[in-house]
């Protein structure tokens, strides 16, 4: 559901192949394939256009002050447009239709504007309405697509609809309904710091902490990212709780996709040197889930798969390059070096130097000020918990680890 841009090098590759092809080509060739690809075009416009009239709405968006008539001609668009995005059935239409949609909503004119946004929250609640009486996959192809419109509006006035999908059994529509709450164009909205917005995102922030424990890693990463730039007390709040999620599922051996955690790792140590309100949690937090990602990928073994490997060593050295050296005031290249080398022995070290021990505060520790814990008798450590060692039995679809044969282990 989403249209997704090539990147540089299949840009440029695709550059190379198609100067190779011209230059193959004759003139007349040339002129022929272009009047092919020009008539496509001209169809395919002309066919969206027959499909959603603009002709009206962009006479009322011309002028400096609307009647009545204008008014129910916003109204009209916006009916006409999400009963063809109800309607369409190739991705390419339906792309189309909402680039025409999203495309007539910037205006200066204030009743223009207003009458735009209760029009595009009437029609759209009619749609995901509507959808309910459709086949099952159909139904979440219809709600994605409104939901992706959405997200496009960024409108505040259309949040509840967003809040209203936090809660459905699709990831795909979940996904959207928090990419609607927390993109740049929202962010800036909520962010702007009168009362209104500031409430916005408090139930933003509230509707999100009850989807943390059950949304996928994508999903999370939106959360987490709304977390770190939400200007609210409840933001450092919600990070909080999303690292909380991660350090369980990394001491039950269930955590997925580890490279999220090198963006939560940053967000807490950004929060940290803000001079977040809760600076001792969040340097706990941050402490415990680097630990828990440096002993996953030593403890790990045979049971962790080489991309997890991978994405762990890119969390480990990502975040002492980012992090670590800023929150120290000095550089930090102990990790990196002990990974390049292959020597647990060393990495153990430099964790313990850094994160500390149940015997010493580590470094961190010491900068700021904080310990670990508490732990289930309510006793506060001077190191992070320890990670027990992974089921007996990994993944049956596991790739083979190349670094694991070369590891020590130390025992939990």
């Amino acid at each position: 559901c989403q249209e997704r841009a090539g990147t540089g090098s299949e840009l440029s590759e695709s550059r190379t192949r198609c100067s190779a092809f011209w230059d193959a080509c004759t003139m007349k060739a040339k002129w022929a394939i272009f009047t092919v690809l020009a008539v496509f075009s001209l169809l395919a416009v002309t066919s969206i256009s027959n499909a959603l009239d603009t002709r009206e709405i962009d006479r009322v968006r011309s002028k400096e002050a609307l009647d009545k008539q204008d008014l129910q001609v916003i109204d009209d668009f916006l009916a006409d447009g999400v009963e063809e995005l109800l309607n369409a059935q190739k991705f390419t239409d339906i792309a189309k239709l909402r680039t025409v949609i999203l495309s007539r909503q910037s205006t200066t004119q204030k009743q223009y504007a207003q009458q735009f946004s209760a029009s595009a929250f009437k029609h759209i609640t009619s749609g995901l309405q509507a959808s309910l009486t459709l086949p099952a996959d159909r139904r979440i192809k219809v709600t994605v697509n409104l939901m992706i419109l959405i997200d496009g509006l960024a409108d505040p006035a259309l949040m509840e609809l967003s809040i209203a999908m936090l809660r459905s059994k699709d990831a795909v529509v979940r996904y959207w309904a928090v990419h609607s709450l927390t993109n740049d164009g929202v962010m800036k909205l909520l962010n702007s710091g009168d009362a209104a917005a500031s409430q916005r995102a408090r139930v933003v922030a509230e509707k999100l902490k009850e989807v943390v424990d059950s949304s996928e890693p994508e999903t999370i990463c939106l959360i987490a990212q709304f977390a770190g730039a939400v200007k609210i007390p409840q933001g450092e709040g919600l990070l909080l709780l999303i690292a909380d999620a991660r350090i369980k599922q990394y001491a039950a051996w269930k955590v997925a996709y580890e490279l999220l955690d090198g963006t939560i790792l940053r967000l807490l140590a950004e929060k940290i040197l803000s001079g977040g309100a809760n600076k001792t949690a969040l340097a706990y937090r941050f402490g415990q889930l680097y630990s828990f990602a440096i002993q996953r990928y030593v403890k790990g073994g045979d049971y962790l798969t080489e991309v997890e490997n991978q994405q762990l060593v890119s969390v480990l050295l990502g975040t002492e390059a980012n992090c670590i050296g800023k929150l120290l005031g000095a550089p930090q290249t102990g990790i990196r070096r002990a990974i390049e080398r292959g020597d647990d022995t060393g990495l153990w070290s430099e964790h313990d130097r850094l994160l500390g021990t149940d015997a010493k505060a580590g470094e961190l520790a010491t900068k700021i000020k904080f310990t670990y814990g508490p732990d289930s008798s309510g006793k506060m450590h001077d190191g992070p918990f320890a990670l027990p060692a992974p089921p007996k039995t990994g993944p049956t679809t596991q790739a083979p680890s190349v670094s694991a044969g070369m590891r020590k282990r130390r025992d939990a």
